[in-house]
């Protein structure tokens, strides 16, 4: 085939998708009345997965399954923006990785509100004012965030979805890496470069930051001064990228909790979140973990956090394979719950990474 005549079958495609695309979302649009007229979220993360997962089978290339899915998360944005007015809130401000998990998660046609904090986030959320929530809970090479598992101890809130996120830290700024003085940084992407940056830039001043965007905003206005930020910081500042992936671990990633108020039905592959807390005493901790193992239940982490209404005691939030509505977790829960002084199901939601 000519330039012209592969042009004009490309011409003739487009007509076709556009109608097809419309076609398709016209259906979710009476699948969304059909929803709001049930009481029931239009966001559906288990039919979401169930979507993604059949597309990348029926692909036959040359599109590879990532841009697939990047391609099909946007039209599925698009479809949800036209359902109803949706909000997510976030812990900004913008072009931080949790703003990035976000739009990750549900596309560029939805609204976003950035917070300064995570406990704003769950609120915007409890009281209605956002749809939903994206707060970060772990970093594979820092740990947890503990004040998001804190905040679970109050709240109503029901972990919906997660969202499992590459981090690659870049260091930006506008001189030279010979010239720089001064390196602005959140802590948590300061422990994420820290032999990196002893290796290049051992002598420079560290000044914390309150997060990425925050480095970069700094940066840009600081003679002799970089900071560390993703690449869409550097973007929105102006500056350079002068050294990408500064991460000391290349598989960095940071795991984000998605806050709803109800959990997706289950899928052929969830994950439960529990906070549970058990007597101060010889055992009591075996006992209540004994059920994970007696219905061979693949339990991926537990974390202890302070209760702050009682000294020494202790909350423990555990993740386990399985959903809630499954019958081998339902039953050990139920057991669980007898040696337990609390638990709370904190929610199930596809195991996605």
């Amino acid at each position: 085939m000519s330039l012209l005549e592969h042009r004009k079958a490309i011409d003739a495609l487009d007509q076709e998708i556009v109608k097809l695309l419309n076609k398709r979302t016209e259906h979710v649009l009476e699948i969304g009345a059909i929803k709001l007229k049930a009481g029931e979220e239009i966001y559906a993360p288990h039919r979401e997965l169930a979507v993604l997962r059949r597309i990348c089978k029926l692909n036959q290339g040359p599109i590879t399954d990532d841009s697939l899915r990047a391609i099909y998360r946007e039209i599925m944005s698009s479809a949800l923006s036209l359902e109803k007015t949706m909000t997510i809130a976030y812990l900004g401000p913008e072009a931080t990785f949790t703003h990035q998990a976000a739009i990750h998660k549900f596309g560029s046609s939805l609204s976003y509100s950035a917070h300064k904090t995570i406990a704003e986030v769950f609120n915007e959320v409890a009281c209605g004012r956002a749809d939903y929530g994206v707060v970060p809970v772990e970093n594979s090479t820092e740990g947890v965030v503990t004040h998001t598992l804190d905040m679970f101890v109050d709240s109503d809130l029901k972990i919906v979805a997660q969202i499992v996120l590459s981090i690659q830290q870049c260091l930006i700024g506008k001189e030279e890496l010979s010239e720089i003085r001064k390196l602005f940084t959140h802590p948590q992407p300061l422990g994420q470069c820290r032999h990196w940056l002893q290796a290049n830039l051992p002598e420079v001043e560290i000044i914390e930051a309150s997060s990425t965007t925050r480095a970069a905003e700094l940066a840009a206005a600081t003679p002799k001064s970089a900071a560390i930020a993703s690449a869409l910081a550097a973007e929105r500042y102006r500056l350079r990228i002068l050294e990408q992936e500064i991460q000391d671990n290349p598989n960095n990633a940071t795991r984000f909790l998605v806050l709803g108020r109800q959990c997706a039905p289950p899928t052929t592959q969830d994950r439960t979140s529990l906070m549970l807390s058990i007597n101060h005493e010889v055992g009591a901790l075996h006992r209540a973990l004994a059920p994970f193992r007696r219905y061979r239940l693949n339990m991926t982490k537990i974390e202890s956090r302070p209760n702050k209404r009682k000294a020494w005691e202790y909350f423990f939030f555990v993740d386990c394979d399985g959903h809630i509505l499954g019958k081998k977790l339902a039953k050990a829960v139920e057991e669980i719950t007898k040696e337990c002084n609390f638990l709370k199901v904190l929610g199930s939601y596809p195991n996605t990474d």
